[in-house]
Parts: structure tokens; C-alpha cells; sequence
């Protein structure tokens, strides 16, 4: 074989695997886990939640029952939401709302707060209105207490910061901070803000992982940090102390494509330290 043909041989092979890739990451997602110790659980205490992120209203087989299945594999005490459900464009609600009608039989605890491709779908009350039916929690710059085996938690909900439909005054307020406080915030540039480094926890989406990632740059562009994201995925911490997890999400926007970045959805575990 002539040096040219290798050439083309490997090139082939190569656009083969990125291809294969991308189409796995995109559409085979995995189940995370991340961990948070504090010493503001009562001991041998702790609570586990899925958080699950920017679906962008992308189906997982056959209504989304892998999906289902993995959330109820996960087990967990309950489920938080953080934004995107649909995409901007989304014009039935039915197939999100089916799912999170299937994931009240996992637990009924389940929160959600809005991203901003929810503020930018027209049929946006549709959604919202259809999920408090379904008894899902909407938390809109507001917090409540949750309560798992004894363990209390505040749990504060920030409506999408990124479209500046954020109030962080509003929503803290009365709360007590004697308890481990977690803050549901779609965009993780909150983390930024004096107010939101009150929470012990922040668990946010948005990013997609940069949604096409390269080896040893990480994710490539997010909205709200341009390219090279300071802030992609995974565990930071604030100058604060504050924790700040960002899940990469289910789904894609602006292209169908994941790269070095697969779907995912978290378990996130908050225990008693030791």
C-alpha cells in the first residue's frame, strides 16, 4: 500500500472514531456521583439527590424509559431539576411532562427551577402549570425546608440568572442558616454573587460541559464565559467556601453534537462528616 493510501486510510479511520464518539456521548448518557461531607447533618445521616439538567427536550428511547430505569436505579431521597427541561423551540410540553410524571413514582420529592431556555419557549406556562398538577415543586426565587430521616435541609430556588430573572434577596429570605443550605441555580456564574455564597452547596447546569470538550483544555465555549469556560463542569469552590457543582446535562442547543463530554445526570450525595 502506497504511502498516500495509508494516509487516506488513517484519516478515515480517524473521522470514523470522532464520529462514533460524538454519537455515543450524545446519545448514551451515564449516572455520575459526586459526594459533599458537612458537619451540619445529624451524624450517620445523609441525603441523596439526582439532580438532572438541560434535557433540551431530548428523548432516551422509547419515552425516555432508559432514562426512567436509571432513576430508579439511582434510588434517591429526592429529585432536583435545574432548568432547560425543554428547548427554547419546544412546542409540545407532553413529553417532558410525561416524564416527570413517571419520575413522581421515584420519589415525590422533586424541585425544579427554570433555565433560560424556559424563559424563552412561548409555551413557557404550559410547562410550569403542568408540573405544579403533577406535584413537582416550581421553586421561583423562593426556599423551603426538606426534611430526609431526621436530616434538614434548606433548599433555595433561584429563577434563571442568566436572563436576569434571578432575585437572591427574595429568595433567602426568613431562611435558616443554622441548617446545611443547598441553592438550586441554572446558571453557575451565581456562584460570583455575595448573596448565592450564603448556600453551602450550589448545584447548577447550563453549560452543557462545554458540550464539545478537547483533551487536557476542557469544555471549548459556554454561554455567559465565551470560549475556554473558567466555570464548565464538575467541583469548584468560592473564595467563600461555598461548593459549586456543575452537571454537563442530558441534552444539547445550537447543535446536536457531544464531543469527549457524554449526557449524564448526578447523583449528588450530602452526608454527615465523620
Amino acid at each position: 500500500m502506497t504511502k498516500k493510501r495509508w494516509i487516506v486510510l488513517i484519516l478515515i479511520t480517524v473521522a470514523a472514531a470522532i464520529v462514533g464518539k460524538s454519537y455515543y456521548d450524545t446519545n448514551v448518557f451515564k449516572t455520575a456521583h459526586v459526594s459533599f461531607a458537612t458537619e451540619e447533618l445529624p451524624s450517620n445521616t445523609s441525603i441523596r439527590m439526582l439532580q438532572i439538567s438541560d434535557l433540551h427536550n431530548k428523548q432516551f428511547g422509547e419515552s425516555n424509559e432508559p432514562l426512567l430505569h436509571a432513576a430508579e436505579e439511582a434510588d434517591p431521597d429526592m429529585i432536583v431539576v435545574t432548568g432547560d427541561l425543554i428547548d427554547e423551540s419546544t412546542s409540545s410540553m407532553e413529553p417532558v411532562l410525561h416524564l416527570m410524571e413517571k419520575l413522581t413514582g421515584v420519589t415525590e420529592k422533586i424541585y425544579f427551577v427554570t433555565g433560560n431556555h424556559e424563559w424563552d419557549n412561548p409555551h413557557k406556562e404550559t410547562l410550569l402549570n403542568g408540573l405544579k398538577e403533577r406535584g413537582i415543586t416550581v421553586l421561583g426565587n423562593t426556599h423551603t425546608q426538606v426534611e430526609i430521616d431526621g436530616a434538614v435541609i434548606n433548599l433555595v430556588g433561584l429563577d434563571d440568572h442568566y436572563t436576569n430573572h434571578h432575585n437572591l434577596i427574595r429568595a433567602f429570605q426568613g431562611i435558616n442558616e443554622e441548617h446545611y443550605t443547598i441553592l438550586l441555580s441554572h446558571a453557575p456564574l451565581i456562584v460570583e454573587n455575595k448573596t448565592a455564597a450564603r448556600a453551602d452547596l450550589i448545584l447548577s447546569g447550563h453549560t452543557h460541559g462545554g458540550q464539545i470538550r478537547l483533551p487536557f483544555i476542557g469544555g471549548i465555549v459556554s454561554p455567559g464565559e465565551g470560549f475556554f469556560p473558567r466555570y464548565d463542569k464538575g467541583t469548584y469552590r468560592s473564595v467563600s467556601g461555598s461548593r459549586l457543582y456543575i452537571d454537563s446535562g442530558l441534552g444539547t442547543s445550537v447543535i446536536p453534537v457531544r464531543f469527549l463530554n457524554q449526557s449524564q445526570m448526578t447523583v449528588v450525595t450530602v452526608e454527615a462528616e465523620e
